[in-house]
């Protein structure tokens, strides 16, 4: 009897640790991330371009993608060389400069029926205290927002829709506007770690009641 019920504890155990082992399905979605140069790299911003504010000969990066959390987002694929793309634009008193690369993304990441334009490097001069949406602001026209101040489209890209989901999702990634910090998940389900917690629970539990039985037996 007592090897029944840990022979079945432990099938338990193992079905959850299965479980666990399972990659959770991605959920997908095409929005505008936003990138931060730092040392000449692409770094996946923690702030959005509304409340971040650029020093003068920073660059910063709009790139459209299809992801489902931050790691899996596409980079600019314009160098972030401030010199370059500000080369022709000197210093003066009162304001800055801020580079700014717009990478529309590739064929296989537009909506349907839509092709991304090429991509756009500019140069902004903006006020000392502007952030990096009043950058992009002041080098590309045609920006759409939603309700919520989330970036949907820059230079009329895409024509409409604003971070579609691609495939079956409960949330959708950082916004590109507001975001925060974005290493998770993002597919709105359970991660593997709390499934590796709830195998370790069975499997210790199922341990403890097997050393009780064994000592009252």
């Amino acid at each position: 009897m007592r090897r029944g019920r840990t022979a079945g504890a432990l099938l338990l155990a193992g079905a959850v640790t299965g479980l666990a082992a399972a990659p959770a399905q991605a959920q997908e979605y095409r929005y505008w991330s936003f990138w931060d140069s730092k040392g000449g790299a692409w770094s996946y911003a923690s702030e959005g371009p509304a409340t971040v504010r650029p020093a003068d000969g920073s660059v910063q990066g709009f790139r459209f993608t299809v992801s489902a959390d931050s790691a899996a987002a596409g980079k600019p694929r314009t160098a972030a060389d401030f010199d370059a793309l500000c080369q022709g634009t000197p210093a003066k008193d009162g304001s800055k400069r801020v580079g700014i690369v717009i990478d529309f993304g590739s064929a296989a990441d537009a909506p349907a029926g839509e092709t991304p334009p090429k991509a756009r490097t500019e140069c902004a001069r903006v006020p000392e205290d502007a952030s990096a949406g009043d950058a992009l602001a002041a080098v590309a026209r045609r920006l759409r927002y939603d309700s919520n101040a989330l970036l949907c489209a820059i230079a009329g890209y895409p024509r409409s829709g604003c971070a579609d989901q691609v495939s079956g999702a409960k949330k959708p990634p950082a916004q590109p506007s507001s975001q925060a910090a974005a290493d998770g998940d993002g597919d709105g389900g359970p991660s593997a770690g709390l499934l590796g917690g709830i195998a370790a629970v069975v499997v210790l539990g199922a341990a403890a009641v097997w050393q009780a039985r064994r000592r009252r037996g």
